[in-house]
């Protein structure tokens, strides 16, 4: 394989690595965002009460206001489509527990991205040593040309 298709190699491995880590940064900022929601939610759990007048979202960036009924059975979204209906410390520990869980996959991108991240710098390494051998090469040929072309101003003399 010449330098220049493998260059065009590693150049292509480069552009495949870099998405492949924009994916994982992206993934990254929505679990960062998903915890932030959840912090939310046990910050206002802690701190409402019976009787409050609240805010509910109802879509569309549309709220009305509501007063809490009941603070005594909080209900939970537990995945796939189903929720429970919970005491108020029982949900806010699956909501911690819930946090962890993306604390652990927020880990587990980070430390993908920093290994694809390694991986992009070795190719650019590499990518730059192969551009310097070539135009080491180049430069070589320039000067074997140079020296074994017959002088024109000698043959001008005769």
């Amino acid at each position: 394989m010449s330098a220049q298709q493998e260059l065009q190699q590693l150049s292509q491995q480069l552009q495949e690595l870099r998405e492949e880590i924009e994916h994982l940064e992206d993934e990254a900022d929505s679990l960062r965002d998903d915890k932030s929601e959840i912090d939310e939610a046990i910050e206002a759990l802690e701190t409402l009460e019976t009787g409050e007048t609240i805010q509910v979202p109802v879509g569309g960036g549309a709220f009305v206001r509501a007063t809490i009924q009941d603070m005594d059975e909080i209900i939970v979204n537990l995945g796939g489509d189903y929720a429970a209906e919970q005491p108020e410390d029982e949900a806010i520990d699956t909501l911690d527990s819930r946090k962890d869980v993306l604390d652990d996959r927020l880990d587990d991108v980070n430390e993908d991205i920093d290994d694809l991240e390694g991986e992009a710098d070795q190719l650019e390494s590499k990518a730059q040593q192969l551009q310097q051998q070539a135009m080491q090469q180049q430069l070589q040929q320039q000067a074997m040309q140079q020296q074994g072309a017959p002088d024109e101003a000698d043959g001008d003399e005769e």
